[in-house]
């Protein structure tokens, strides 16, 4: 939130913290909504409603902080699919590349060579949620899947991770909210 306030208008607020279930009616006051460690997620039916009508109405949705399934912390894809399919039966998530207009919505990332890795092994891959399954379409939802971008966020001023892997995961982040705000 400091980085947006510095290098735009977005009036933020970074004193607070906004931590809601998915089903506090609060929700639909934030166009953006942050999720992470979705991998072994247990949804209830009234989150899974109440994020239909998030995603419905117009609310983007980032995933972060997700790993390969068995990894640390548990679950992976299947768990967080099959959660998805109770909010978004019909719902396909597509692989994105470097091409896609979130990733040029504020600052330019051409390749995911440049996207941190803190303990995963392998590429990240981003995945996106596309309003009618139309990857032409309205993006809804960015995950990153085999990822924690926010570890380099969470941890940016106290040295653990080096400052070029910051500031690319940084730019990750004011790019999605970017895209958030303004699609």
């Amino acid at each position: 939130m400091r980085i947006l306030n510095e290098i735009s208008t977005i009036p933020t607020r970074v004193d607070e913290v906004n931590t809601l279930a998915l089903d506090d009616p609060d929700l639909s006051r934030y166009p953006v909504a942050y999720i992470i460690e979705v991998g072994w997620w247990e949804m209830t039916d009234s989150e899974a409603e109440a994020l239909r009508a998030y995603i419905q109405k117009g609310g983007f949705v980032i995933v972060d902080d997700f790993k390969v399934g068995g990894g640390i912390g548990g679950g992976g894809w299947e768990q967080f699919a099959a959660n998805m399919r109770r909010v978004l039966p019909e719902a396909r998530f597509f692989d994105l590349d470097a091409s896609h207009p979130v990733f040029h919505s504020f600052f330019e990332i051409d390749s995911f060579d440049i996207i941190p890795q803190a303990y995963n092994t392998g590429r990240p891959v981003f995945r996106g949620l596309f309003e009618d399954n139309d990857p032409r379409g309205r993006l809804q939802m960015i995950v990153n899947y085999n990822t924690d971008v926010s570890q380099f966020w969470e941890w940016s001023s106290t040295g653990f991770r080096p400052i070029d892997e910051t500031n690319e995961a940084y730019k990750l982040g004011v790019n999605y909210v970017m895209y958030g705000l303004t699609r």
